[in-house]
This record gives C-alpha cells, structure tokens and sequence, in this order.
C-alpha cells in the first residue's frame, strides 16, 4: 500500500522526517510542509547550518568528479540521504552513462524516497542499512549486482562517519570497508571537526544533526586515520571548501567556519 505521495503507507508524514529536512536545506524539492516548518525553526537557531550543508555537498560532487576522471565508474555513497538534486548519480552519470551508484542509508523514509526517485534508473538503487554493519553493506551492495568488488570503485562517507560514536569503533568500520575494496579504489571522507571553531559554532553542530543521533567531533588526525594506509590525495584533509575548489573565488577568508574537513585517498597496489 502506498500513500498519495507514492511513498510506502509505513511513512509517517505527519511527522517531520530529517532525510527532508536535509533536502530541504539543500535546495531539493522532496520535503513537505511539516518538514520546512522544522528546517526553519533550525536555521533560526544556526543561521549558518544551510551553508554549511551545502558546502559539504559542493565538497563531495567535486570529490565525486575527481574520481570520474580518474576512471572510476561505480560508487558506493553510505549515509547517503535522499538524492537531491545534483546527487552522486546526477554528477556520475552526466560524465558517464554507464556509471553506477548503491546508495546506503539508515532512514527508511530516505531510503524510500531514493527508491521512489531512482525508478526506472537501472544503474542506481538505494538499500537500508546501518554503517555500524559494515558487511551487511558490502554483502547488499554486492547483491545489487551493480557493485564488483573485484574492480576499482569510490567508496563515499560524506557527513556520516560522525554519527559514529568511538564506542563503537569507527576505525574498525572504516577497516572493513577499506579491505573489501579493490587496488586502484577510493574512500571520500567529510567529517565534522572542533578545530578552529568558536563554541557557539560547536553548539550549533550539535544542535543541527540531520538524525537524532549525537554528532562526535574529531580532529583532522583522527579524520585522517580513517583513511589507514591508503594515500591521501592533495591537498590533504583540509576545510571543506579548501578541497580543490573549482575556483579560488569559491573559497571565503574564513573556509573553517563550516566546520568540517574533508580528504580523498586511494589505495594503491601493494609493493611486491
């Protein structure tokens, strides 16, 4: 059974839904009246939170890009959202006809509503699926029958590796992922941070989750262990807006005030 809306009849849309609350402030067009009202009473408490989402998408369709052309042709994006506009599969797709994308989200209202906008896109879908079960993912992923394991891909982990709290050991997720790629693949990382932020900017990045779930902050160190002995790309883990911006008027005097770093790694072939 489904709702007017062609959503699946479990979907409360009485109830704002954080999936479209982030679309939302993303310029998207899958949100609903009760979902604005909650966008706005957020944005009136952190006026700066719709930039900084933004930025964070911005970061990750150029990482999304640099990744095209170098020849990866499949992506695997976990903690993914609803595909607003502008989504990997937009941006992958448009270079590439033949490119292919597994999205990965805990929501089940963000994981409908891909599935709805996806429909009729044969090299895209959309699985439920927590990130804490790193081989839950791969196994899906790999059922999809989209994803090879077995060649290079792009594994993304935009604004989600901070919904993971250190007790449930995030290095040992991101470990996981990391060895079920293939030589020559990539891991995308943003990722919330204190460092050089004021503490309103802190409480705002608590305040703002797109989930219920409490945001860690992390150091760039701990940012960049994530990435284990892959390579991190140039020019490093940086600010977002910093990550090779498509022109330096892109970037603001002050790129840290959106509160998170993000890096590119790839995972060269073994010596020997």
């Amino acid at each position: 059974m489904q709702t007017p809306d062609g959503l699946p009849a479990e979907i409360d849309l009485s109830r704002p839904s954080a999936a479209r609350v982030y679309d939302y402030f993303l310029g998207g067009a899958h949100n609903f009246e009760i979902d604005r009202q909650l966008a706005e009473q957020i944005a009136a408490m952190t006026p700066n939170l719709a930039a900084t989402m933004r930025s964070g998408r911005e970061f990750l369709r150029r990482a999304v890009r640099a990744l095209l052309d170098a020849g990866i042709d499949q992506f695997l994006d976990i903690g993914s959202g609803i595909p607003t506009v502008g989504n990997v599969h937009e941006v992958a797709q448009a270079a590439n006809p033949e490119a292919r994308v597994v999205y990965v989200d805990i929501d089940p209202v963000a994981v409908a509503h891909s599935r709805e906008l996806l429909a009729g896109n044969d090299r895209a879908t959309a699985i439920h699926a927590d990130l804490r079960e790193p081989k839950l993912i791969l196994d899906q992923a790999r059922a999809s029958g989209l994803i090879d394991f077995d060649r290079p891909l792009g594994i993304l982990l935009a604004g989600v590796v901070h919904f993971i709290p250190d007790a449930d050991r995030p290095g040992d997720i991101l470990a996981t992922l990391r060895a079920a790629a293939a030589p020559g693949s990539y891991l995308v990382i943003s990722h919330s941070t204190f460092e050089d932020q004021p503490q309103e900017m802190l409480d705002a990045q608590k305040l703002s989750a797109r989930t219920a779930t409490e945001i860690t902050l992390r150091s760039r160190a701990e940012i960049s262990s994530f990435f284990g002995d892959w390579t991190i790309l140039e020019p490093g883990v940086v600010h977002m807006p910093l990550w090779r911006p498509d022109s330096p008027s892109d970037v603001d005097e002050h790129p840290e005030r959106f509160g998170a770093f993000g890096g590119v790694a790839r995972y060269d072939e073994p010596a020997g």
